[in-house]
C-alpha cells in the first residue's frame, strides 16, 4: 500500500490512498473537481504538478514497466521535489557558468529546508556542496534530518556544512602538489570564524589550488608578519586573503609587502567604536596600499570566491 499525503492551500489537505497489487491501481480521482462557485481553494501548484507525476507513475505501474517498490520510490521523489520547489529554486548550473559552484547561505533557513537544498545540491554536484552560517543549534537538527545523496560534515568554527556527495568525482591530484597557493591570514584568534570560513571554501572549491593559513599576525605585534614574509611572497601565492576587526589595518600592511592581490575581509570583532564591523570596513577600503579589494563584514565566503578567481583564472580544474 502506498499513501501519499499532500499539503495544499489553506483549509484544504488531501490524503490519498493506492493501492498497487498485481499491476493493478484501485481508486478515485486523485482531487476532488473545483469549479468556479466553491468556496474550497483550489490546489497549489505544487499539488497539481504532483498529481501529474503520480498519474504518470500509477500508469507505469497498470501497465507492469515498473513495481510497487519502484513507484513508491518515485512517488517519494516527486513529493520532495514539488516541497523544494516551493521555498527554494537551486542554480544547479551556476560552476560552469561562473566558474564557482552555488553555495547554500543557512542563517535564517529551517534545518528541513537546508537539508531538502542540500540533498537536491548534492544529488548533481560533481564537487563539495557548502552551507555557511550553520549554528550548532541548527546543526543537530539538520544532522538528525540527514541527507540521502552524500556525506555531511560540520565544522564548528566556521560554522559550515561540507557535503562530500556520492556523485562526487575524485581527483587525483592533491591540494600539496598545486603550483599555485592562496594564503588567508587573519589578525586575532576572535576573526577565527571569518578566516576559517575563507579557507573551507577555497579548500572544497578546487584541487588545484592550495591554501595556507597565518593565523593571529595582527598590527599589534607587527614582529608576527614580518616573520609570516616568506610565506606571503612564496612565488607560488596568486592571491591573499587577509581577515581583520578592530583598526582593520592588517591588509592595508600586506598589501605594502606582497606584489599579489590582497582580498581585505573586515569582521564584525571590536569594542563600541568598532560599529559591529563598520570601522575595520572603512578603513579597508580607505587603504592607501595599491591592489586591495575589500568584500563585505564577515563575508569569509564571498573572498575566497574572489581570491578562488583571481589564482584560477588561468589554471585548468
Amino acid at each position: 500500500m502506498i499513501k501519499v499525503s499532500l499539503t495544499c492551500t489553506a483549509r484544504q489537505c488531501i490524503s490519498v490512498t493506492r493501492i498497487i497489487k498485481g499491476g493493478a491501481t484501485f481508486g478515485q480521482d486523485l482531487f476532488a473537481k473545483n469549479n468556479a462557485s466553491s468556496r474550497v481553494p483550489r490546489c497549489h501548484l505544487s499539488c497539481q504538478r504532483f498529481s501529474s507525476s503520480l498519474s504518470s507513475i500509477l500508469q507505469q505501474v497498470e501497465k507492469g514497466s515498473i513495481s510497487a517498490s519502484d513507484a513508491e520510490n518515485m512517488i517519494e521523489e516527486n513529493k520532495n521535489s514539488d516541497s523544494l520547489a516551493s521555498f527554494s529554486n537551486i542554480d544547479h548550473n551556476r560552476g560552469d557558468r561562473t566558474g564557482f559552484p552555488e553555495a547554500v547561505f543557512g542563517e535564517g533557513k529551517t534545518p528541513t529546508q537546508i537539508a531538502s537544498i542540500l540533498d537536491s545540491m548534492a544529488s548533481r554536484a560533481k564537487g563539495y556542496v557548502l552551507t555557511t552560517r550553520i549554528s550548532n543549534d541548527i546543526w543537530k537538527n539538520v544532522e538528525k534530518i540527514g541527507i540521502q545523496h552524500g556525506e555531511m560534515t560540520y565544522h564548528e568554527t566556521a560554522r559550515m556544512i561540507v557535503v562530500k556527495p556520492d556523485t562526487m568525482i575524485e581527483q587525483s591530484r592533491s591540494p600539496e602538489e598545486s603550483e599555485h597557493t592562496v594564503v588567508v591570514a587573519c589578525a586575532g584568534t576572535t576573526d577565527l570564524f571569518v578566516a576559517e570560513e575563507a579557507a573551507l571554501t577555497l579548500q572544497h572549491s578546487s584541487r588545484n589550488i592550495r591554501v595556507e593559513r597565518i593565523y593571529d599576525v595582527g598590527v599589534a605585534g607587527l614582529h608576527r608578519i614580518v616573520h609570516a614574509l616568506p610565506k606571503l611572497r612564496h612565488p607560488s601565492v596568486r592571491a591573499i586573503v587577509v581577515c581583520a576587526g578592530m583598526d582593520g589595518a592588517l591588509p592595508s600592511v600586506v598589501g605594502g609587502l606582497v606584489k599579489v592581490p590582497v582580498v581585505a575581509v573586515p569582521t564584525s570583532v571590536g569594542y563600541g567604536a568598532a560599529l559591529g564591523g563598520i570601522g575595520a570596513l572603512l578603513s579597508m577600503i580607505n587603504s592607501c596600499s595599491p591592489g586591495v579589494g575589500v568584500v563585505n563584514i564577515n563575508n569569509g565566503f564571498g573572498g575566497a570566491a574572489l581570491a578562488f578567481k583571481i589564482a584560477n583564472n588561468n589554471v585548468s580544474d
